[in-house]
């Protein structure tokens, strides 16, 4: 069903125990070969479908100095439930969630060079404000996976650990800003993910990050996947996003068949 990883990750007890204290940790050129090449191609796919999209409106679409924000659109792609439903994720979904696991959302996030511009620091809980509290109380999962190296030069995710925030267990108020909700006006700087390219940054849904912006001539392209133990359901019972069975003790369930993207 899913690609096997040819190098999967040793999510160790020493990870586990610190994504339990400290809200993440950072797999470094995880992602195999042919699954980079995968993600790479479907995200210049949808930048060219978005790009058409936009011209077919009438509107004016430039890469420099702009943000690439494309989500829950995975179901158009024959291909990319191959990396959001592989061994890899289902190794670190294990590993952070436990045996029952479901799809949350999923986007691609692409930063225009120049200036693509940087998002404040926030809790990605905080983006599920309809959500009843009982299932925002159950933190998901937020897969960072970068298809290219990244560093403080090209907008990489800053991460605040919970020893240094006081996030653990704790949704911040969050408030609107220029550049996206924000949460946390302290100043420490956090910790940049400097990683190479098939690199992914692992985190909670408490823990505080944020992004610089990108100062290069090149895009910085991010594949972001987020699951939960828990479906997030606002008060009528209908769902936040999605609920895509993924993992159920402990076994891969995902069927693409069934959800209507097999190739």
């Amino acid at each position: 069903m899913s690609e096997t990883a040819d190098a999967a990750p040793r999510v160790t007890p020493e990870l586990q125990q610190q994504f339990a204290e400290e809200g993440y940790f950072i797999l470094d050129g995880v992602i195999p070969s042919p699954l980079l090449a995968l993600l790479r191609e479907e995200c210049a796919f949808f930048m060219g479908y978005q790009t058409r999209q936009a011209e077919e409106a009438g509107r004016s679409f430039r890469q420099s100095g702009r943000n690439w924000a494309m989500k829950d659109i995975y179901r158009k792609s024959p291909r990319l439930w191959r990396y959001i439903f592989s061994d890899l994720l289902a190794e670190i979904c294990a590993a952070t969630l436990g045996p029952d696991v479901q799809l949350f959302n999923e986007q691609w996030v692409v930063k225009g060079y120049d200036s693509g511009k940087r998002f404040a620091w926030h809790q990605d809980v905080g983006y599920t404000p309809t959500a009843t509290e009982e299932t925002r109380r159950v933190p998901f999962l937020t897969c960072w996976a970068a298809l290219d190296d990244v560093d403080e030069t090209n907008g990489t995710v800053y991460l605040l650990p919970h020893s240094r925030a006081g996030t653990k267990g704790a949704i911040l108020e969050h408030t609107e800003a220029d550049d996206g909700l924000t949460a946390y006006a302290g100043s420490d700087p956090g910790i940049p993910v400097i990683a190479p390219a098939g690199s992914i940054a692992v985190f909670s849904s408490y823990t505080l990050h944020c992004s610089g912006t990108n100062q290069t001539d090149r895009l910085r392209r991010v594949y972001v996947t987020q699951y939960t133990r828990v479906p997030l359901r606002r008060p009528d019972g209908t769902l936040q996003n999605k609920a895509v069975p993924f993992l159920e003790a402990g076994r891969n369930v995902y069927d693409p068949k069934a959800d209507g993207v097999a190739e």
